[in-house]
């Protein structure tokens, strides 16, 4: 999940596509930018799992506030929309919204994954007074009840999420094939996940997605909560690869099966 720019970036305003190698690029203040945009992300399957994320040139998932919000940028944030879009849910950590917090997005549901409920301070607010569908609490049905009691009157409904016995499943967390499961049981069937990184490599070593989304941001920091943690390679190619003119590098892997 992404917010504002890192303090000593320079905000990027225009977009090159450089794969393909089109060599397009697009004024991120131009009206037509949003669209320029859109077209790249667009994904015609009526399910997928797409994972989007921001990394240094370090690897770190973070910036030195603990949250990916001083390692974004504008156009990150203008991708995020796009991205958002083409989505029926966004699935994050608790861990994630506890450090970031997490405003419901304006056109997909918002489903976190979480064992205690504790969500932190000002989480799940909804954006300038819209009525938007609460956020769906994803746990294991002997946590359901902690997470009922924990989340109050949030906007929230809490989903027990069975266990499906996935080869390699952790008992303490949900596996990414009950998650996406239970998604696909509620309709919800054009998922993007946006970590945390944890979070992230659990659903990239499942196999369950589809397409990996990464900005990578032009900056070195220490690697505390690296973008992935990966045990073993996972063939992918490049799909799509965007830069703008702070540095920053946006690109879509698809993954081989």
């Amino acid at each position: 999940m992404s917010g504002s720019a890192h303090a000593s970036a320079p905000a990027g305003r225009w977009v090159t596509e450089v794969i393909p190698a089109s060599f397009e690029r697009v004024d991120t203040a131009d009206d037509t930018a949003g669209e320029w945009i859109s077209r790249r992300y667009h994904r015609p399957e009526n399910a997928f799992v797409r994972l989007n994320m921001v990394a240094t040139l370090t690897g770190s998932s973070t910036g030195a506030d603990g949250s990916s919000t001083s390692i974004s940028s504008r156009v990150d944030r203008l991708l995020l929309g796009a991205i958002r879009r083409e989505a029926d849910v966004v699935v994050v950590g608790a861990e994630t919204v506890r450090a970031e917090g997490s405003v419901l997005p304006k056109t997909a549901r918002l489903a976190i994954v979480t064992a205690t409920g504790d969500l932190g301070d000002g989480s799940l607010r909804r954006r300038d007074g819209r009525e938007v569908p609460p956020a769906l609490l994803l746990c294991r049905p002997e946590h359901a009840a902690r997470v009922t009691a924990a989340v109050g009157n949030a906007p929230a409904e809490v989903v027990a999420v069975p266990s499906s016995g996935a080869p390699g499943e952790d008992a303490s967390r949900l596996h990414p094939v009950d998650i996406v499961r239970a998604l696909h049981a509620r309709g919800l069937r054009r998922i993007v996940c946006e970590g945390g990184a944890g979070l992230a490599t659990q659903f990239v070593e499942s196999g369950m997605v589809d397409e990996v989304c990464v900005t990578v941001s032009p900056f070195l920091e220490p690697v505390h909560h690296p973008f992935l943690s990966l045990s073993t390679s996972v063939p992918s190619e490049v799909a799509g690869m965007l830069v703008d003119d702070a540095g920053f590098s946006y690109r879509r892997l698809t993954i081989r099966r």
